[in-house]
């Protein structure tokens, strides 16, 4: 297999003619059969009057060897075409072997997210038979009660935008990338197991990879059925109120699990995939033999601006309809230390109310794989770290708890704020600290909105952080610091701000037959990075233990 990197080719070419440059590239005839594929596809966008992209593509000729060394006699063809030439490496992944150790018990995952979820395909796939237990709805279900939820404001808050199967991601973006180095391939098998399930091809090569709400509770759908073919077990409304664990030789070790009906369910092995919302979980694990450590993570508030205003400044105002909406990604290190940033940027999507607490607000972004909304929109979050919790410690709390306090007390500021939705506000009216109405342009949300002063929901240093990142995002997107732009707030679930700790070679944690898994231990960020987690949880446990065959 020949891999070609650095294609370049105009926005609206057709396929052949992609061929046909692969072709000239490696000086195949026409009447010679060739097979491609794909590798990666991006947009050049930096000059607006020249968008093209740029492809990595893998070619399957019958003489590799012989092609690739008349190519490279033929240097000035690779010079021309400024690509770059290799014999490209089988990337594929690997299941580790069984181990030998026999189970008395099947493996019992918390938590139907996207860790858990992939960490019991993969044990349901090579016979470990796990139980998922999810103390919400079933994808289909689940759907239907958060739109209820966003119609009426009635919130079920075992089943919401952030509870239920597929967990909080599924009304999200969908976005796909992630930071994560991976040696080991995880990153596209996660890919492949989407689109088995129904995914779009495109994501396995595009540079900016995303589901979008409408493909993503078709997946999931798919994926829990297919381990229930494998002989796994997925349990819907099972809450977990209980970790049951003994005092042993070899130190703490978990015996089962406690649900909230009161049914015990044995078992030695846990994957806790609870996700960055499970507060009631952090607080009983608080009073076990478990290690927790408070997290640095980010808050702040949702962004709109007309998506037209995005493309116009991203693509340029010529830019053909096949780009789709234009994403952005901003970044600032401010003067007095800390980041403030975009994050799960939803171009031509929704802001959503995320609440899974009664009188409390938070908020998210949504897109439909369309991305067709009239608005952009994308959280303005600032760091914040442990000692800025401290403030919020409540007497009696453990104080890896704080930043929980913190989160919620901005969150009951917004309903306050909102009277019961989510508050909104100019921009303009946000800098001069006063309740305003709605210019240009207007919010596009699931749920309930009211304007209001968004100030008074977050401390002084992070409104004030945000409006200097406005300012310099400015720089950067002409137009992002419009006085009509809409902030909503607030944005407070970016990421878990506890950290489970786990062992780094077995990732079981303090107590024996714990794993803490996914984004909600701390071990992840997104979509892509917790179904790797989940992965490598099932890799650890495949490793020592042999499948269960009772």
């Amino acid at each position: 297999m020949i891999r070609i990197s650095q294609i370049k080719m105009p926005v609206g070419h057709s396929r052949q003619q992609l061929e046909n440059k692969i072709r000239r590239i490696l000086s195949v005839h026409g009447n010679e059969e060739i097979r491609w594929t794909i590798v990666r596809k991006s947009i050049d966008a930096r000059r607006k009057d020249h968008l093209q992209y740029i492809y990595t593509v893998e070619v399957l000729v019958s003489d590799e060897k012989k092609t690739i060394e008349g190519a490279e006699k033929r240097d000035r063809n690779r010079k021309s075409y400024g690509v770059v030439l290799s014999l490209a490496r089988p990337e594929t992944y690997s299941f580790p072997a069984p181990g030998k150790k026999e189970l008395a018990h099947r493996p019992v995952i918390v938590g139907s997210g996207p860790a858990g979820l992939f960490c019991g395909w993969m044990l349901a796939q090579h016979g470990y038979r796990p139980l998922i237990l999810e103390q919400g709805d079933r994808a289909e279900s689940r759907k239907e009660k958060v739109n209820q939820f966003w119609e009426s404001g009635k919130l079920d808050p075992d089943c919401n935008v952030q509870f239920g199967e597929g967990g909080a991601g599924t009304f999200s973006d969908g976005k796909l990338n992630t930071g994560v180095k991976d040696k080991n391939n995880r990153n596209q098998e996660v890919l492949n197991i989407f689109v088995r399930c129904g995914g779009p091809e495109e994501i396995l090569y595009d540079a900016r990879p995303h589901l979008g709400t409408d493909h993503l509770v078709n997946i999931v759908s798919s994926m829990r059925k297919q381990i229930e073919e494998w002989g796994g077990e997925v349990r819907f409304r099972a809450r977990m109120t209980e970790l049951l664990w003994k005092k042993r030789e070899e130190g703490s070790v978990l015996t089962g699990i406690k649900l909230s009906g009161g049914e015990i369910i044995e078992t030695d092995l846990c994957i806790l995939a609870c996700g960055h919302s499970a507060r009631e979980t952090f607080r009983m694990l608080t009073a076990l033999p478990v290690l927790l450590e408070p997290k640095s993570f980010a808050v702040g508030l949702r962004i709109e601006h007309p998506q037209k205003m995005i493309n116009d400044c991203q693509y340029g105002p010529d830019a053909p309809e096949e780009l789709g909406a234009a994403p952005y990604k901003l970044a600032q290190t401010l003067p007095n230390g800390r980041g403030v940033y975009s994050f799960c940027m939803c171009p031509g999507g929704y802001v959503v109310n995320a609440a899974s607490e009664p009188e409390k607000i938070a908020v998210n972004g949504m897109s439909y794989h369309g991305r067709d909304s009239e608005n952009a929109n994308s959280a303005l979050v600032v760091s914040v770290h442990p000692e800025d919790f401290s403030a919020f410690h409540k007497a009696g709390e453990p104080s890896v708890l704080d930043g929980i306090a913190f989160q919620r007390a901005m969150e009951a500021a917004a309903f306050r704020q909102g009277q019961g939705v989510v508050p909104v506000q100019r921009l303009e009216d946000f800098r001069k600290n006063r309740v305003g109405g709605i210019g240009t342009v207007r919010p596009v949300h699931k749920g309930g909105w009211n304007c209001a002063n968004l100030r008074p929901v977050l401390p002084d240093y992070l409104a004030a952080s945000l409006e200097e990142g406005v300012e310099a995002f400015d720089r950067k997107i002409h137009g992002f610091s419009m006085d009509d732009a809409l902030f909503s707030g607030v944005e407070s679930r970016t990421s878990s701000p506890i950290r489970i700790t786990r062992d780094p070679h077995n990732f079981q944690s303090s107590l024996k037959g714990l794993y803490p898994c996914g984004e909600g231990a701390g071990y992840a960020g997104g979509i892509t990075s917790a179904a790797m987690d989940g992965i490598r949880i099932a890799e650890a446990i495949a490793a020592e233990y042999a499948p269960f065959q009772k």
